[in-house]
């Protein structure tokens, strides 16, 4: 029996599978503890260095584009709202979303899914081309192949510093405190609850941040393993549904080629051509060609 090795991120639906309690058929599993997940992705993309790995929507798709050997499986492993993430300090200069064209804001990279999704937003509700904003940006891609839109600069400030500077208008952080004596920033997007209903009900989902990948050339060459593996964390996912309402992180967690899952992916996809994330078209029923046999809808 052959021994895969897993890169995924501490869910309480992969919990089972760590501790044993769950085991995949047809292969044993041997989970590699990397903190936070996001720092696996580089390495699977340009090292193939698990068998199996969670991975962010927007390094998948630049992936598969750069022509890596990863297969996506329609596990969702994360996934949440991000109308709230694009954020300013108390008393900032932007009064309307629409005012961040023509802005500096800053991301961690332009290639982070979350960035991905606040985009696509503000794109979507307000208008705002993701060339007519300045992104600031710590990091660079997990895919050393995708070349970046002149409209991003690195920095090797702190975004929160930048923040406090006035050199940015606004960031993607989310909703944490830049300092334990400072005040938390505040949403841009200040109706976002509502926004993000109307977003569930336009599309029937809730954006995806990660999701399942192995190795192409496991899925090709032990296909039964990666059917047990997949079954495993199904499962598990089943195992932890309940009757009472679901936050919008619970409901995120989905699989199979449903409708909850295909699309949210494919507004992920039609988000990150319209950003330059990627440059050639794609569709989920070519992503899950492999898998589609003995994937249930």
């Amino acid at each position: 029996m052959n021994t895969y090795t897993v890169a995924v991120g501490n869910h309480a639906h992969v919990d089972p599978l760590k501790t044993g309690e769950r085991q995949a058929e047809g292969c044993q599993l041997e989970f590699v503890d990397i903190k936070p997940i996001y720092k696996a992705f580089a390495s699977m993309v340009r090292e193939l260095k698990f068998d199996v790995c969670e991975m962010a929507v927007a390094t998948y798709l630049q992936a598969r584009e750069a022509g890596k050997p990863i297969s996506l499986l329609p596990v969702v492993m994360s996934g949440n709202f991000h109308h709230r993430s694009i954020t300013q300090l108390p008393g900032g200069r932007i009064d309307d979303p629409k005012d961040l064209a023509g802005q500096r804001v800053g991301v961690r990279a332009y290639s982070q899914t979350t960035g991905l999704w606040v985009r696509g937003v503000l794109k979507e509700d307000f208008g705002v081309e993701s060339g007519q904003v300045t992104w600031v940006t710590t990091e660079g891609p997990h895919v050393s192949e995708y070349v970046e839109p002149p409209y991003v600069e690195r920095t090797s400030s702190k975004l929160t510093d930048l923040l406090r500077g006035g050199d940015i208008a606004a960031a993607v952080l989310g909703l944490i405190a830049i300092e334990e004596d400072a005040a938390a920033p505040v949403p841009v997007i200040r109706n976002w609850r509502e926004a993000e209903q109307a977003w569930e009900q336009r599309y029937s989902g809730v954006p995806i941040n990660h999701m399942l990948t192995v190795r192409t050339d496991m899925l090709k060459n032990d296909p039964a393993a990666v059917r047990g593996i997949y079954s495993a964390f199904t499962a598990s996912i089943d195992a932890l549904r309940t009757d009472a309402p679901q936050t919008s992180r619970q409901r995120a967690v989905t699989y199979g080629l449903n409708k909850s899952l295909l699309s949210p992916l494919r507004v992920a996809i039609r988000y990150a051509r319209e950003q330059d994330l990627i440059r050639s078209d794609v569709t989920v029923e070519e992503i899950f060609s492999d898998v589609a046999g003995w994937v249930d809808a």
